[in-house]
C-alpha cells in the first residue's frame, strides 16, 4: 500500500467527496461494524481497506455452511429503532429479509415457560403455592427495594423479587457469565433489558398493542431475518464495498499499531506468513479493545496497559447438531435454565428460516455453551463436545441420541464483554488515552467493550464515518443517549 501524504481537512472545510479523494480509511474487522463503515464510506465515494483475520466476513454475525445446513454463531434478530440502520438493511437485502414471528421459551424443570411471561401458563407450570410465594416476594421488593442498584442481583430483585430471581435468573445468568451475579454490574441489565419488570411483562401479556408489537425491546414479538442467515447480509455488504473500490483482505491479522503524538501512522499486518505495513489517513477498529491496546508501538503508558488487561470477555461455542427429525420444538430458540446441564441456549435454525435446512425432514439445532478460552469446556475435543451436546439433549428429553446423525463445533473467542466490578474504571482509563488520538476510532461490541446489539454496533460505525467527513459525534454515548428498549421500526 502507498503511504497517503495529503492532510485531513478540518470539519469546517471538508470538501465534497470525489472518487479521487486522497484520503484512505483503514478498517480493522469485517463484522457488522467494520463492513457498515466500508459500505457507508463507499456510498460517499471514499475508498477503504478492510482487514479481517478470519477466513470469512461477519464476525460473530457470520453464517456457517456445513453440508448445506446453515447456522449462526448464536441467534441474530434484525430489529431496530434506528431508521438509518433499518434503511441500510433494506438497501442491502430488500426482499431477502423475511418477517419472522418470535417464539422463545424458558426450559426449566422439564417444563416450558413462555418468555415473555404469560400469567396463566406460568402459574400452571410453577404451581399455585410457588406462584403465591413469588408474588409475595415481588411485593416485598416493592416495599423494601435495594436503594443502590450496584449489581445485577440488585437490579433484578428490585423488579422481580428475590424468589423469581432465584427461580429464573440466577442460575442461567451465572451459567452465561461464569461469575456470581453479585459481581455483574447493574449496567448490563439496564442496557440489555431496560424497562422490563414483572409488572411490564404481565401487562404486555395481557394488553398487547393492536399491531402485535410489544412496548419493551426484550419482548419484541416480530423481527426480520435474512433468508440465508445474517452472513448473507455481510457478504452482500462486502461485495458492494469491493465494487466501490475498497479492498477486503481476509486472513490479515493486525500485529502492530504504529503511532506518534496524536495520530496513528500505520498498521503492521501479518498476511500469508509475512508482515507488511499499511498506511492510511484515518483508522476505524472493531477488534477487541484489550487486544488493540496491547499492540501499540511504542507501548502505551503502563497504567493504560494494565487497565486494558483488566477488561474481560466471555467466550462462546456453538455445537451444531443435525437431527434426523422434521420437527422438535416450535421455538426460534430455548433458554435452558436447568442447572443439571452445561447447555445455555438452543437455536432451532429451521424456525428462523426454512432455507437454512436443505432437507426439510431434518432439523439443525445450535447448542450454545458459554465458557472461558482455555478452560476445561473450551479445551474439549470436537468429538467430546459433540457427544456432550447429544447427551445433554437426551437428558433434557428433547432429542434421542440415536436421532443425531452429524454435527460441527465452532468456537468464538471474546463473544461477550463482561461487565464486572472493575470494567467501568478500566474502560475509563483506556478511553481517556484513546481520546488523544485524532484519527483512530473504535466501534462495535468488542471495539468499545460494550454489549451492543447489531444495530447499535452499526450505528457507531455510521457515526464514525460521519466524523471522518467532518462531524464530531461521541460514539461512546450511542447506548447511553438513546432509549434502548423501545418500540422497534419494521
Amino acid at each position: 500500500m502507498m503511504r497517503e501524504t495529503s492532510p485531513r481537512s478540518s470539519p469546517a472545510t471538508t470538501p465534497p467527496l470525489r472518487r479521487s479523494d486522497p484520503r484512505r480509511v483503514v478498517i480493522v474487522g469485517a463484522g457488522p461494524a467494520g463492513l457498515t463503515a466500508a459500505y457507508v464510506l463507499g456510498k460517499a465515494g471514499l475508498k477503504s481497506v478492510v482487514l479481517e483475520k478470519d477466513q470469512a466476513v461477519g464476525g460473530i454475525s457470520k453464517t456457517v455452511n456445513y453440508r448445506g445446513f446453515l447456522f449462526d454463531i448464536g441467534g441474530h434478530r434484525f430489529f431496530t429503532k434506528v431508521r438509518s440502520v433499518y434503511d441500510l438493511w433494506r438497501e442491502l437485502l430488500g426482499e431477502g429479509l423475511l418477517r419472522r414471528k418470535r417464539l422463545s421459551r424458558i426450559y426449566y424443570r422439564n417444563k416450558f415457560f413462555h418468555y415473555p411471561l404469560r400469567p396463566a401458563s406460568t402459574l400452571f407450570n410453577l404451581g399455585v403455592w410457588n406462584s403465591l410465594l413469588i408474588s409475595f416476594s415481588f411485593l416485598y421488593a416493592q416495599l423494601f427495594p435495594f436503594k443502590d442498584e450496584e449489581t445485577f442481583e440488585h437490579w433484578v430483585c428490585n423488579r422481580f423479587g428475590y424468589r423469581l430471581y432465584q427461580t429464573f435468573f440466577r442460575s442461567y445468568t451465572e451459567k452465561i457469565w461464569g461469575i456470581p451475579c453479585h459481581e455483574i454490574r447493574a449496567e448490563w441489565a439496564a442496557q440489555r433489558i431496560r424497562g422490563l419488570s414483572l409488572l411490564s411483562a404481565v401487562k404486555n401479556a395481557l394488553m398487547c398493542r393492536h399491531d402485535g408489537r410489544a412496548t419493551v425491546r426484550t419482548l419484541i414479538e416480530e423481527f426480520d431475518y435474512p433468508r440465508l442467515g445474517p452472513g448473507m447480509m455481510w457478504e452482500q455488504a462486502a461485495a458492494i464495498a469491493r465494487q466501490s473500490g475498497s479492498e477486503l483482505l481476509l486472513e490479515s491479522d493486525v500485529v502492530g499499531i504504529l503511532w506518534a503524538g496524536d495520530r496513528v501512522e500505520g498498521l503492521e499486518v501479518e498476511r500469508n506468513g509475512s508482515i507488511g505495513l499499511i498506511h492510511g489517513t484515518d483508522f476505524i477498529s472493531s477488534m477487541p479493545i484489550k487486544e488493540a491496546i496491547a499492540k501499540f508501538k511504542p507501548p502505551v503508558p503502563d497504567a493504560v496497559l494494565r487497565a486494558a488487561s483488566n477488561l474481560r470477555y466471555r467466550d462462546f461455542m456453538t455445537i451444531a447438531l443435525i437431527v434426523n427429525r422434521s420437527e422438535i420444538f416450535p421455538d426460534n430458540w430455548l433458554y435452558i435454565h436447568d442447572p443439571n446441564v452445561k447447555l445455555g441456549r438452543i437455536q432451532n435454525f429451521k424456525n428462523w428460516s426454512p432455507y437454512m435446512v436443505p432437507d426439510q425432514e431434518k432439523t439443525c439445532l445450535g447448542l450454545e455453551y458459554f465458557c472461558f478460552e482455555g478452560d476445561s469446556l473450551w479445551s474439549m475435543s470436537d468429538k467430546e463436545l459433540l457427544d456432550l451436546g447429544t447427551r445433554e439433549l437426551e437428558i433434557l428429553g428433547l432429542v434421542k441420541a440415536c436421532e443425531v446423525e452429524d454435527g460441527l463445533v465452532v468456537r468464538m473467542p471474546k463473544a461477550y464483554p463482561i461487565y464486572d466490578s472493575t470494567y467501568r474504571q478500566s474502560l475509563t482509563i483506556v478511553r481517556q488515552f484513546l481520546q488523544k488520538l485524532t484519527n483512530l476510532q473504535f466501534v462495535g461490541r468488542n471495539g468499545m467493550h460494550q454489549y451492543n446489539n447489531q444495530d447499535h454496533s452499526m450505528l457507531t460505525a455510521m457515526l464514525a464515518v460521519e466524523n471522518i467527513l467532518g462531524a464530531s459525534n461521541d460514539l461512546w454515548n450511542v447506548n447511553e443517549e438513546q432509549e434502548y428498549q423501545e418500540t422497534m421500526i419494521g
